[in-house]
């Protein structure tokens, strides 16, 4: 089992998600006055900056993970209404305009499940605008780690395991919208590079963010250390050196009235 996330590490080197999250935020068109759900809410920086936009209204913050929401409930001083549930199984009942979510989605197992359980607590007419991993999301930085797990060494750690995330494309996205009865889709991916400041802070990121399922299987502390230390000296002599390969992958929609 993976363990929980570090949440303050998280919230200390998540600034690529911010970037990304706060261009997202720019697309919505606001009154002020809306209820909005933060899907996938994290330690509650974008979440912040939602509450922000609607002054009339009100955000409800959902995650999985305990670390996160009380990183969260810290960051908010508790004012916010943070929720911890499964966004496939949401346990909320319809009346929300909009929904919000950005470096989430990629995590949740079943995207069948997961755009039902969205479609289902908005309110007609009600809107979703969305980012996560897509396409050919940290392809680069995941067969490096692949290559080096499949050396004797540390093969044992990773027998029979396969990495939670899922990178899909536009596509499968907008089919699995379609068929929770989502309309008006649009659905596209853009590449989105993060730049790291050196060694350090790209094996504290890849721990933290990227490849943490990874080091939470190297069981052995010599041995994550290496990994980390095989993965930060081939980034060193990428050109530029210690960016990861991001691509977001973007989706707008709403329910029908």
């Amino acid at each position: 089992m993976t363990r929980e996330w570090d949440a303050s590490s998280y919230h200390r080197l998540s600034n690529p998600q911010f970037s990304w999250g706060l261009k997202v935020l720019e697309r919505l068109r606001l009154r002020g006055d809306e209820r909005v759900l933060d899907a996938g809410c994290g330690s509650c920086r974008l979440t912040v900056e939602l509450e922000e936009r609607v002054p009339k209204g009100s955000v409800v913050g959902v995650d999985l993970s305990h670390n996160m929401l009380r990183q969260g409930v810290a960051y908010t001083d508790g004012r916010l209404q943070l929720i911890q549930a499964d966004l496939q199984h949401l346990p909320l009942r319809p009346g929300f305009d909009g929904i919000f979510s950005t470096a989430t989605l990629h995590w949740v197992p079943d995207h069948s499940l997961l755009f039902r359980s969205l479609f289902v607590v908005l309110k007609p007419g009600g809107w979703l605008e969305a980012q996560c991993g897509g396409g050919p999301n940290l392809a680069r930085i995941h067969e490096r780690a692949e290559t080096i797990t499949n050396c004797a060494e540390y093969r044992g750690f990773f027998a029979g395991w396969r990495r939670s995330t899922h990178y899909e494309t536009p596509e499968t996205f907008e089919q699995n919208m379609r068929r929770a009865g989502f309309v008006d889709i649009r659905v596209w991916l853009e590449q989105a590079p993060a730049q790291l400041a050196d060694a350090e802070e790209f094996k504290q990121y890849l721990a933290t963010v990227t490849l943490r399922e990874h080091t939470d299987r190297i069981t052995d502390p010599m041995l994550r250390q290496r990994f980390l230390d095989q993965l930060a000296l081939k980034a060193s002599q990428d050109d530029p050196p210690f960016v990861m390969d991001y691509w977001r992958l973007n989706m707008s929609a709403r329910k029908s009235r």
